[in-house]
């Protein structure tokens, strides 16, 4: 599987450097067939080449096409060289039965044949329909080999009720509940991360192509993946308990691309409080925000809503008082208008849950009052709270 991973990968960075050639004036690129014909003749002509599987280095050459259609069309980034024991994978595409097969040896053992490789086994997590055309074999920085059957699992149904929750995502509290539930993504314990931070200090001063080397990065490897499991556990939870429980979920529409720039700057303008933003842009990543969102976005298709998040932290849910006093502290939120407290993430996810966001510019207002800087229109939609007046501008 190794050297299926190897001619993947080889056949991709080829693909890679002939479309890299092109510059204006010269012939275009080569597409997907006649990629395939050089291909042929690659095979003939050298032998360990010939030796691998022709579907796994066919296969590399539709996904570099299909990824080249992706960028010119503008959804992601330009496919980039793969980079041995980072991005180790291979896929197989046919008729189940015929060059591949799968089959269940028992509740959470499963076997599938690999072109030139033989039946691996490998455990069932869940159910493969007969009507799976492909699967994905990856390996990871520690180490473990990974299969994945390219299925689309149907979206889950809510519980009919009606009900609405807010989310509302912050750093101290990865996510906060309009329900008053405050949830949190897990990581390292104390003692993985001080054992990260030494084998780190290792890896420093170890020689570079060492042995010594390669079993401390493999040892990191590990201790990250870990961190990695744990929070994509806990957010595949969270999301399936969220779209069973609530028929309308509202989060916030939070542009993360642009919150976790880097900002360094240029020469002739160099960014200000370095060290301060990279370590808020780690506990961003940290906290996992983009993930439950798009989770939420497959498991309950039609069911999410983005609330534009302007002022929903400094916004009293109780009487739609909007002030920056209003919160106090990172945790607490107390109205300056009628003294309503709660906790800040909890009231924020609050206004999210009613669909409020700030439409108007402020208005003056009598002295003996604090000043309220918009009015709160809601969206729409059922709500699991008793309606609230809503403030009107002049």
């Amino acid at each position: 599987m190794l050297e299926h991973c190897a001619h993947a990968r080889y056949v991709w960075n080829l693909a890679c450097e002939q479309h890299l050639h092109w510059r204006p004036g010269r012939a275009g690129a080569p597409g997907y067939a006649a990629q395939s014909r050089q291909l042929t003749e690659a095979r003939r002509e050298f032998g360990w080449l010939a030796a691998g599987s022709q579907t796994v280095q066919q296969q590399a050459l539709r996904d570099f096409a299909q990824a080249m259609a992706n960028f010119f069309a503008g959804t992601p980034r330009r496919p980039r060289w793969r980079k041995a024991g980072v991005q180790e994978g291979f896929r197989i595409v046919g008729r189940r039965g015929g060059h591949w097969d799968v089959r269940r040896l028992s509740s959470k053992v499963g076997e599938v044949r690999v072109p030139k490789v033989g039946w691996v086994r490998f455990r069932w997590s869940r159910p493969i329909p007969e009507s799976v055309k492909s699967f994905r074999v990856n390996r990871d920085r520690a180490g473990r080999w990974h299969v994945c059957f390219a299925v689309i699992p149907p979206p889950i149904d809510g519980p009919g009720t009606g009900a609405v929750v807010g989310v509302d995502r912050g750093v101290a509290v990865s996510a906060a509940l309009s329900t008053g539930e405050l949830l949190t993504v897990p990581g390292l314990r104390a003692s993985e991360a001080g054992r990260l931070r030494r084998l780190q200090r290792r890896l420093a001063r170890a020689a570079p192509g060492s042995n010594r080397r390669r079993r401390i990065k493999t040892a990191i490897a590990r201790l990250k993946a870990r961190r990695t499991d744990r929070r994509k556990d806990r957010v595949q939870k969270t999301s399936t308990d969220l779209a069973r429980r609530f028929d309308l979920i509202r989060i916030e529409d939070l542009k993360i691309k642009n919150m976790v720039r880097s900002a360094r700057g240029t020469m002739a303008a160099p960014g200000k409080n370095l060290r301060a933003k990279a370590g808020l842009n780690r506990s961003i990543h940290a906290a996992a925000w983009s993930r439950p969102a798009t989770r939420l976005e497959h498991k309950a298709a039609g069911r999410v809503e983005k609330i534009n998040p302007a002022h929903t932290s400094q916004t009293c849910h109780a009487c739609g008082h909007c002030a920056a006093d209003n919160r106090e502290s990172q945790a607490v939120f107390r109205c300056r208008a009628c003294g309503h407290v709660d906790h800040a993430d909890v009231n924020a996810a609050k206004n999210i849950a009613v669909g409020r966001t700030v439409t108007c510019l402020p208005r003056p207002t009598d002295p003996d009052r604090p000043p309220v800087r918009g009015a709160l229109q809601p969206l729409g939609g059922a709500v699991n709270r008793e309606p609230q007046p809503v403030l009107s501008c002049v």
